[in-house]
């Protein structure tokens, strides 16, 4: 049967991402756009059907690389391309990579096997080849290895690939429409990598019934007969892909006047946004919204909507912050900067322009309800993002409050007999110590323990373990040089065999699995240690997140522990759950510590390469569970020693008696001890012992 996409024309709603994929049609110079939203939200049907949109190219046959028959590349690997070669027409591809790609199948793969023994450059495309003058289009961007994205929007930005490997090097052209998609409940991307994205749009599914309702309509319709769905629309198909041809024959003809660059920049200024690139992607965006409507000129709301586009995910300071842009103060600012407006300037009557409709949507009207400018419904545009708001609080009982204190609100949503505080605001968090797993590892790519990577120092060699892919050259040629008088060589050339061939191992640094386990009881509600203590935690999750690990948060108090936040690669969401956590009750260490072990031992499971990091933040106190608290406490700690879990007890006691529960408790898990004052960054890095199995069997197997 034969793949039918889902019509552009045919997607209810979600008019901010409709005119960020199409003006990065007309224009691929914006840089891409990248669609933040909820799942089950139709970013990736959107991203797959714009590919049908996209004119025709014309290819020079045989070339594996889309030469343009009109300029092909000099450095084409399949050229050079002299003469009239023929060639075909076909449509723009759309690439899709998975999360889990490898470099070399992302920028192709030489065969340095053949290249040092024939001395020929055997050359495999990889995915920027294929989606030379097409769409990239990355699902769950956020998911992916900063390096592997680091790399794609190197390409994307130069327009060309490069692969070199032991002196071997090999480039081509890589012009695509980048579009990234992700969710930023698992992760966000660093901010560096975000602002080389034009364009981000965010998004949420439209909660009016009736629109619902339509988009499950014509879901339904499709899956029944796709064929008579896509006729259905294929006239307006048609027209929409006649605007796209129209718009980008007109760019070349739109004037950026020196009234609009002064906006674009003075906009750029007041909202402080690092660096020249914002002002770049503003002014090409404010263009492109130009030729789309069919103006030769820009005017003002097209620099409020480029900004409205291209700003928000550059305004992020530190990882907590949301992506968000103030609109008033957006056009306080274009009013400010603002000149007396010309007279919009239509297309040349001889150009065959995309028409004088100035809606920026440029999707026709469907049988069901309207799809909403940027200001209706449909989910054009998510709301500005806040921050966690608390539970409604309602008066509690005045027994309820702390000894000696005035009775405390308790959150409408968790009443407790126990004690309860309301939430406190964290302190501001500090660079901390790096805490790093002892032993080298073999997981994900990151900035804290050491490990076998990708990237980082070469540091030995070993016979290739699978396809060749980083050549040791010195200890290949050690390997093959004893052997060439038996081999017959008779020339300056090395008789190589398979067998003689190394790779590099090269050590870098992992990212792990950081553990929290949090003591929100009642020995830790006093109001100025709990702003401590959320303020050390709070900047523990920003070491995480500028090291790439995955979080996890546990939090006891009362009668239980509570898996606050499952393992995630989300930081924000470890922050909201900090800022949140109430306090109060008795103190169930063990349970704390044996929801712990369980955590960890699902997640060995799932991620057997990830090492876990346990941070466990207590004052030592054991006093839920009954008479034998404290020993049960100690039997947890010794069961999570047993498996081999690195980890650091932040001391939270305080005051001028001190029974030093913390560390013993840390004894109890072959932990790193460390005080709240001793947690502030003083260049020292702290290996956290990666404790070992006991027993002989499990010492000769580790």
């Amino acid at each position: 049967m034969t793949d039918v996409r889902y019509p552009f024309t045919a997607i209810v709603g979600m008019a901010d991402l409709r005119l960020g994929l199409l003006l990065n049609a007309v224009s691929p110079a914006v840089g891409g756009v990248l669609v933040r939203g909820e799942k089950g939200t139709a970013k990736s049907t959107m991203v797959r059907a714009l590919a049908g949109l996209l004119p025709s190219i014309a290819t020079l046959d045989g070339c594996r690389f889309a030469c343009d028959p009109a300029a092909p590349d000099p450095q084409c690997p399949d050229g050079p391309h002299a003469g009239a070669p023929s060639s075909s027409e076909r449509p723009a591809r759309l690439v899709e990579l998975p999360v889990g790609v490898s470099e070399d199948r992302i920028v192709g793969s030489l065969d340095l096997e053949r290249a040092l023994a024939e001395g020929v450059k055997a050359y495999e495309p990889g995915l920027l080849a294929q989606a030379h003058r097409g769409v990239l289009y990355i699902d769950e961007v956020n998911l992916l290895q900063d390096h592997v994205v680091d790399l794609l929007l190197d390409a994307a930005a130069m327009g060309r690939s490069y692969v070199e490997r032991e002196g071997v090097s090999v480039r081509h052209a890589a012009r695509f429409l980048l579009v990234g998609t992700m969710n930023p409940e698992e992760g966000e991307l660093r901010p560096q990598l975000l602002d080389r994205f034009g364009l981000t749009v965010e998004i949420a599914a439209t909660r009016e019934p009736a629109e619902r309702a339509e988009v499950v309509r014509r879901r339904l319709a499709h899956d029944a007969d796709p064929a008579a769905f896509a006729a259905r629309f294929a006239e307006d198909e048609r027209a929409l892909a006649a605007r796209i041809t129209a718009a980008r024959d007109l760019l070349a003809q739109v004037e950026l006047t020196d009234a609009a660059l002064r906006q674009i920049t003075a906009v750029c200024a007041a909202f402080e946004v690092d660096g020249l690139r914002a002002d770049i992607v503003m002014a090409r965006t404010a263009v492109a919204l130009a030729a789309w409507a069919g103006r030769t000129e820009v005017l003002t709301e097209d620099v409020r909507t480029a900004a409205r586009l291209a700003l928000p995910h550059r305004r992020r300071r530190n990882p907590f912050d949301a992506p968000g842009l103030d609109e008033e103060q957006l056009d306080r600012v274009l009013e400010e900067h603002a000149e007396q407006e010309p007279q919009p300037r239509p297309a040349p009557a001889d150009a065959e322009g995309p028409g004088d409709d100035p809606d920026p949507e440029g999707g026709p009207d469907g049988d069901g309800p309207q799809d909403g400018g940027p200001d209706g419904g449909g989910g054009g545009r998510a709301p500005e993002p806040s921050g966690p708001d608390g539970p409604p609080l309602e008066p509690a009982d005045p027994a309820d409050g702390p000894d000696g204190a005035a009775p405390q609100p308790v959150p409408a949503q968790h009443p407790s007999p126990a004690r309860e505080s309301a939430p406190v605001a964290a302190g501001d968090p500090y660079r901390t110590r790096l805490f790093a797993v002892d032993g080298t590892g073999r997981g994900a790519q990151g900035r804290r323990s050491p490990a076998e990577t990708d990237g980082g120092h070469t540091v030995r060699a070993r016979r290739p373990r699978g396809r060749l892919a980083r050549l040791h050259l010195s200890a290949t040629l050690r390997a093959a040089a004893p052997h060439q008088v038996a081999r017959g060589r008779s020339s300056r050339a090395l008789v190589l065999h398979k067998d003689d061939f190394r790779e590099q191992v090269r050590q870098g640094r992992e990212s792990n699995l950081v553990l929290f386990v949090v003591d929100a009881s009642g020995s830790m509600a006093a109001r100025q240690r709990m702003t401590a203590v959320k303020g050390a935690v709070l900047s523990l999750l920003m070491d995480a997140y500028q090291r790439r690990d995955k979080i996890g948060m546990i939090t006891f108090r009362g009668a239980s522990a509570e898996l606050a936040l499952p393992p995630t690669s989300s930081v924000e969401v470890g922050a909201a759950r900090l800022e949140s956590l109430p306090t109060g009750g008795r103190t169930p260490l063990a349970a704390g510590l044996l929801r712990a072990h369980e955590v960890l031992r699902v997640e060995r499971l799932r991620d057997p390469d990830r090492r876990p990091l346990l941070v466990v933040v207590t004052d030592g106190r054991a006093t839920g569970g009954g008479r034998d608290a404290v020993a049960q406490s100690h039997r947890a700690a010794g069961l999570l020693a047993a498996q081999g879990v690195a980890g650091v007890v932040l001391d939270c006691e305080s005051g001028p008696v001190r029974l030093g529960l913390a560390r013993t408790l840390a004894g109890r898990l072959r932990a790193t001890t460390v005080t709240l004052d001793e947690l502030r960054a003083d260049g020292v890095a702290s290996l956290v012992r990666e404790n070992r199995p006991t027993t002989n069997a499990a010492r000769k197997a580790a």
